[in-house]
């Protein structure tokens, strides 16, 4: 992973083409008569304005934040303040977000930008290969803020890295060998950081990773929300337990080969869950009672309003990525329910019990 200014970048190639290794209105109506939020709703009821240019729109799923142009810019450049918008964010509402996501609203992917990046200011989890530490005071929040996420278009909700994204969280940091940091790389992982799922011995140090029965993997992702988390994934996540992590491979001294999915290694190496313990030590909190209910907050970010039309359609795929349940997408791509095997939700609701 790249790691410029302090924000751990990754590259998400889409799944097509370049992937082959891809609320009800919250104003001072819906409020008990004796609380006064300090903010202003339209006269139609369907925003809170904090700010004129900081506004919870129609269906509360999303804060529009209006940047100059200047600022904006600087997101589209790679060079977002990230702290900036997480600080305004707790101006108006409380410390009780896992993850803010913010969003551009570029209509074509930005030349030599990410497609997602992840600026992960704690942890506070043992045995997943990160120490130990709590940067959320810089960021506004008083400890309960795990990451902030980046992506340049908000169609990226539904076909990814928005999986991607939020699970880097987790992984990979250093608990397989990787060449390819802060990823899976040439591993049998086969998740959303990437690795294969299979892998053939073509003899004389080459070897034949697939994914899906198809001779192709990724390094670093997989197709975007084209696929679920992996076990590995899972069980960094906190969501199944030790017992149920599968050993894994991982070629040492990995070089790709012309093909689609080839690659020679010096040697494979396999890692058994009893490997994997003694060399991170077991995850704390485990299974048993890690956290499995996650909130987020979208700040969509602008150098005009959004249309109620723009909103509408951004909530919808809000709303599909957080539904426990099939999406109205499709079987295409999955949301965040269905990839950690029906074991984990998020919930991306600004209600009024999130406002100050």
């Amino acid at each position: 992973m790249l790691n410029p200014q302090s924000k751990q970048s990754l590259k998400v190639l889409s799944f097509v083409g370049l992937f082959v290794f891809c609320f009800l209105s919250c104003s001072k109506d819906d409020a008990p008569d004796s609380t006064d939020t300090g903010v202003d709703p339209d006269p139609s009821g369907e925003q809170t304005v904090f700010e004129e240019n900081f506004i919870l729109g129609k269906g509360s799923k999303l804060i529009n934040y209006v940047l100059s142009e200047a600022e904006y810019n600087k997101f589209i450049a790679g060079n977002g303040d990230f702290a900036m918008v997480s600080k305004k964010v707790y101006e108006h509402l409380n410390d009780n977000f896992d993850f803010i996501f913010i969003l551009s609203v570029e209509t074509e992917q930005p030349n030599d930008l990410y497609y997602g990046v992840t600026q992960k200011v704690k942890n506070d989890v043992e045995g997943v290969g990160s120490s130990i530490y709590d940067n959320t005071a810089a960021y506004g929040s008083q400890g309960t803020l795990k990451s902030i996420i980046h992506m340049p278009r908000t169609e990226y909700i539904k076909n990814g890295p928005f999986l991607h994204e939020i699970v880097h969280y987790w992984g990979n940091y250093d608990f397989i060998p990787t060449t390819v940091g802060g990823h899976w790389g040439y591993s049998s992982v086969g998740g959303q950081l990437g690795g294969f799922d299979e892998l053939i011995d073509l003899g004389g140090n080459n070897y034949q990773g697939k994914l899906d029965g198809e001779n192709r993997f990724g390094t670093f992702a997989n197709g975007g929300n084209a696929l679920p988390y992996g076990n590995l994934e899972l069980y960094l996540m906190g969501l199944i337990k030790e017992s149920e992590i599968e050993s894994v491979q991982v070629a040492e001294n990995p070089q790709a080969v012309a093909g689609g999915g080839r690659f020679t290694a010096d040697k494979i190496t396999t890692f058994t869950a009893a490997d994997l313990i003694t060399k991170n030590g077991a995850r704390v909190p485990s299974e048993e009672s890690s956290q499995k209910s996650f909130k987020g907050i979208t700040v969509v970010i602008s150098t005009s309003k959004l249309s109620d039309e723009r909103i509408t359609s951004i909530n919808m795929d809000l709303d599909n990525f957080a539904k426990k349940g099939t999406p109205d997408w499709g079987n295409f791509y999955f949301n965040f329910w269905q990839a950690t095997g029906e074991k984990a939700t998020l919930d991306i609701d600004i209600s009024q019990a999130n406002i100050k």
